[in-house]
């Protein structure tokens, strides 16, 4: 699958196309996440992101498509050294 935005494109394959093969992206907070598939939000339309935590596979979570490639909210993580609130590791 693949992501567009003005600044930035990620191309990625969840777990429902590859289980074995999925994209490992890394939470800004330091957990590693992969994708199970994008979703319709069914009242809305909104494309949301289906995610599980790698370690803890019970850990699963929905986010808006546009929030889950989003860069971290610097005046909320003045700290945080990753641009991206979830960055690529494979």
């Amino acid at each position: 699958m693949e992501y567009n935005s003005k600044e930035r494109k990620v191309t990625f394959t969840t777990i429902m196309e590859n289980q074995k093969k999925a994209t490992i992206f890394r939470h800004f907070k330091n957990k590693n996440y992969q994708i199970i598939t994008i979703a319709n939000h069914s009242e809305t339309g909104e494309k949301l992101v289906i995610y599980q935590e790698v370690e803890n596979k019970s850990h699963c979570c929905a986010r808006p498509l546009e929030m889950f490639f989003s860069k971290v909210d610097r005046n909320k993580y003045p700290t945080v050294e990753q641009e991206y609130r979830f960055e690529k590791l494979n």
